[in-house]
């Protein structure tokens, strides 16, 4: 399927509804999905969503803040590790695992710590805070093909701006999915941000 690199952020999701959200996401083009730690029974959801979805979708945890529980996530078959912190031992530890690592970072020591820790690629967390002038400075430094998104502040309002600071995707939370949401409505707003990004891109409509 052809995925865009967006992660929909799943906080607050049950594990009863997270399939069936899950299945929303993937239908209109969104194939990276996090469920963070600090939602009901998270470890519940994922298992359900890399048991259900797991051929067609790069599925993990958020908020992930220590080796054991990038071990947990393994455990019921998680994929991808997204921190909002550089910690070189939950990135080392996801990458032993052949677990994607994508840690939160905003200034260049955290972004090279992250790299030579193993980072699959760089969480700039909050966005709000560096915005997109912060991220054409800091991306003038990094290694070519770094891949960085931006998670907080970054959404299809402002995608372009983004993109032309240098952000490869974006990580979505409350613009697509808020607790108690139906899965008709996660998917028109899945639809309605890929259609932004993919005009950020001058793919058109």
């Amino acid at each position: 399927m052809n995925h865009r690199p967006l992660i929909a952020i799943l906080r607050g999701v049950r594990p009863d509804e997270a399939t069936e959200i899950g299945k929303a996401l993937i239908s209109a083009g969104i194939g990276q999905i996090e469920v963070p730690l600090n939602s009901p029974d998270p470890l519940n959801s994922i298992g359900r969503l890399t048991s259900a979805l797991g051929q067609d979708a790069l599925i993990g945890a958020g908020t992930v803040l220590s080796v054991s529980e990038v071990a947990a996530v393994a455990d019921v078959g998680g994929r991808l590790i997204v921190s909002p912190n550089c910690d070189p031992r939950v990135i080392a530890r996801s990458r032993d695992l052949g677990l994607e690592s994508w840690p939160g970072v905003m200034t260049p020591s955290e972004c090279f710590t992250a790299l030579q820790a193993g980072a699959s690629g760089l969480k700039l967390f909050p966005g709000s805070l560096i915005g997109p002038v912060g991220l054409k400075a800091i991306r003038a430094v990094l290694p070519p093909g770094t891949q960085v998104y931006a998670v907080g502040g970054a959404g299809p309002e402002n995608f372009a701006d983004w993109r032309a600071a240098g952000a490869d995707g974006f990580g979505i939370g409350t613009a697509l999915y808020q607790p108690g949401m139906a899965a008709d409505e996660v998917a028109a707003r899945a639809r309605a941000v890929v259609q932004a990004f993919d005009a950020a891109l001058g793919r058109g409509a």
